[in-house]
């Protein structure tokens, strides 16, 4: 399952200082000026997983493949970016294929990097980036709507659904609520996301503080932490200037510099464990002398479906899965160790994966 997660905010929020760090790279320009990024940068980075290294140790394999998410920096937005100020419709059309949006918000002082409205107030930042994304989900609806109307007249079911759903988004978006608060129900879902609502994705406040405030946040990222609680949304803070200096050690030294300012592990891993949580998604393993390796899923699965994750035959000719809890796999050592103690299961198509399962899939197409 390829996640890819969009880093969007207003110029000098650091927002490309952030997808800099998070990629290891200097793909995207931080500069102090706004569109800076005139393209969106898109990174590919290996989702933290400490348990991979362990499988691979006990399956002896020659490889480990994590998984992987695409982070995509796009250009600063303004106020009026939906109506195009400053190539805002080429900005905001990176987000449409994006599943999740990370909002980032100032959440630091620093006279150093202006900010484009000449303050310092993330609240008031977010507010900005969502009502021009809001706009342009509106602008969007009211075209589509036009197009669906005569159709869904003409007695066209898929049209009509489209503009029950059209109609519904803009109940919200009219109402001053992004697109993600209407309740949309189970037969509805593939319809919703075909809208392509920019604010029907799962949003992710993060909070960018100075690295003082990197362990334990700060005044204005308590504030952008109970806005997300009032919107039913997840925040998380980050330090990007301390993600950047964390990039350039080597990993032996990064252990030792998170200890020493009171962090237990890198925000990407934090980041990426929120983006996780926010699209209800999962890990699995297979394991072998080959390769180890780690698979996304979204929770609530069942196994043909992870098959399917590996391969699409994997699915149409799935048999069962031979399944070992992760701890268990561990603690028998292997595979051989968790047949022989009655752990290793054989399970049919209505199994529901769960986190952390190390599976290898029978199959006959």
């Amino acid at each position: 399952m390829a996640l890819k997660v969009a880093i969007v905010g207003l110029p000098n929020v650091g927002k490309s200082t952030l997808f800099n760090a998070l990629t290891e790279t200097a793909a995207a320009q931080a500069a102090n000026y706004p569109f800076c990024t005139i393209d969106p940068n898109v990174g590919d980075v290996a989702v933290p997983e400490p348990r991979l290294e362990a499988l691979a140790q006990i399956a002896k394999s020659k490889e480990i493949i994590p998984a992987r998410i695409n982070f995509v920096d796009v250009a600063g937005l303004v106020r009026g970016a939906s109506k195009g100020e400053g190539l805002g419709n080429q900005f905001l059309a990176n987000i449409r294929d994006c599943d999740a949006v990370a909002l980032v918000a100032r959440c630091f002082e620093d006279p150093d990097v202006t900010h484009v409205e000449g303050r310092v107030d993330p609240l008031s930042d977010l507010e900005t980036v969502e009502t021009e994304l809001m706009l342009a989900d509106l602008e969007s609806l009211e075209r589509r709507i036009v197009n669906v109307e005569k159709r869904a007249r003409g007695g066209d079911k898929e049209s009509a659904q489209t503009l029950r759903l059209a109609q519904l988004a803009l109940a919200e978006l009219n109402a001053g609520r992004p697109a993600r608060t209407a309740k949309v129900g189970p037969d509805d879902e593939k319809a919703w996301r075909m809208l392509q609502l920019l604010t029907a994705k799962p949003a992710l406040y993060v909070c960018n503080v100075d690295e003082a405030s990197a362990a334990h946040g700060n005044a204005l990222s308590e504030a952008v932490a109970a806005r997300a609680a009032k919107d039913g949304a997840k925040s998380v803070v980050i330090s990007a200037k301390i993600e950047s200096e964390i990039a350039g050690l080597e990993p032996a030294e990064r252990a030792e510099f998170l200890e020493a300012l009171g962090l237990s592990e890198a925000g990407l891993a934090r980041l990426i464990g929120e983006a996780y949580a926010l699209l209800g998604l999962q890990t699995f393993f297979t394991a072998g002398p080959k390769e180890a390796r780690a698979w996304t899923i979204r929770i609530g699965a069942a196994a043909p479906e992870a098959a399917g994750v590996i391969h699409t035959d994997f699915e149409k000719g799935f048999i069962r899965a031979e399944t070992i809890a992760y701890d268990d796999y561990v603690r028998l050592n292997g595979e051989a160790g968790a047949r022989e103690a009655g752990k290793l299961r054989s399970e049919g198509k209505d199994y529901v994966v769960r986190d952390g399962d190390v599976m290898h899939f029978r199959f006959n197409v």
